[in-house]
């Protein structure tokens, strides 16, 4: 497993970040493996959310990665009073005083961003819990197209510790995501912020019936999970690390991938993705 800098907060992070929204309605039984199994290929970042389901007790009610792991969550409540009581309902579930990084989640539009950085906005919540020692650092994440502008700007109205942003080949496609992209990367670079990526191995919507946990279909076979890996740990040094799919059954092939990089060129992961038809593999974010 390779490690990488979390930008100002130090933590030196596995490049798979273990994305636990896919413990959302698994059993304990099925969390404990999981999470386990992650542990043993050497996963130190566990990232969950107040919205991902039973995630946050079923993390809160293990053991095995105390004092092994960094871990951060998220809330997505908007206003002061709702945010804080949500920050603290976590701390709860997690069965821990404080999580290493807090996150303002799903922040993916510039109205949503007003919101949460007003003067009764989340925001204040998030600095309140860092100043109390409830959190060590405070970022933002989001999803859509217009993610990348959203947390540039979020950069520019308060001095986020670290953004988990979409990334993927697809993604690079749409005009002006890769422009958008890019300059995020500079500010983030500038000021010495962790940049976190989310649905490397996002497919497209789902076309039919849902065979995985996660909102979109995820590629699945080894192949092209492979050249997804690789194409963005290898193709994009700035990441510190990508979150793994919500789906447990996928894991196995998510750590294999981030193995599979030291046989496989950047070059050649590119020629795998852009084979693949706009029917294929499109922005999971269509639409929204």
């Amino acid at each position: 497993m390779e490690y990488r800098r979390l930008g100002r907060l130090e933590h030196r992070s596995s490049v798979l970040i273990y994305g636990a929204a896919s413990l959302a309605a698994v059993s304990q039984e099925v969390a404990d493996a999981s999470v386990e199994r992650a542990l043993a290929a050497g996963i130190n970042h566990l990232d969950t959310a107040a919205t991902y389901g039973d995630s946050e007790e079923r993390l809160g009610a293990m053991d095995c990665w105390r004092g092994k792991a960094f871990l951060a969550t998220k809330v997505e409540e908007r206003t002061y009073d709702a945010a804080w009581a949500s920050i603290n309902r976590s701390l709860r579930r997690l069965r821990v005083d404080h999580v290493d990084l807090l996150q303002l989640h799903n922040v993916s539009s510039l109205a949503l961003l007003d919101q949460v950085t007003g003067d009764d906005g989340a925001l204040r919540a998030a600095i309140r819990a860092r100043e109390e020692g409830l959190t060590r650092g405070v970022g933002i994440t989001g999803h859509t197209h217009a993610a990348p502008i959203v947390h540039l700007e979020g950069l520019r109205r308060f001095d986020f510790d670290t953004v988990l942003t979409p990334c993927n080949h697809a993604l690079m496609r749409i005009d002006g995501f890769a422009d958008a992209y890019a300059a995020l990367v500079d500010e983030v670079r500038a000021g010495d912020r962790g940049l976190m990526t989310i649905k490397a191995i996002a497919r497209r919507p789902w076309p039919d019936e849902r065979r995985y946990s996660t909102w979109y279909e995820p590629f699945d076979d080894q192949p092209t999970i492979d050249a997804a890996i690789a194409w963005l740990l290898d193709g994009h040094p700035e990441v510190s690390g990508l979150a793994t799919a919500g789906e447990t059954r996928l894991l196995d092939r998510i750590i294999d991938a981030e193995q599979a990089r030291a046989s496989l060129t950047v070059d050649e992961a590119t020629r795998t993705l852009e084979a693949l038809s706009d029917e294929q593999y499109s922005s999971v974010f269509a639409g929204m």
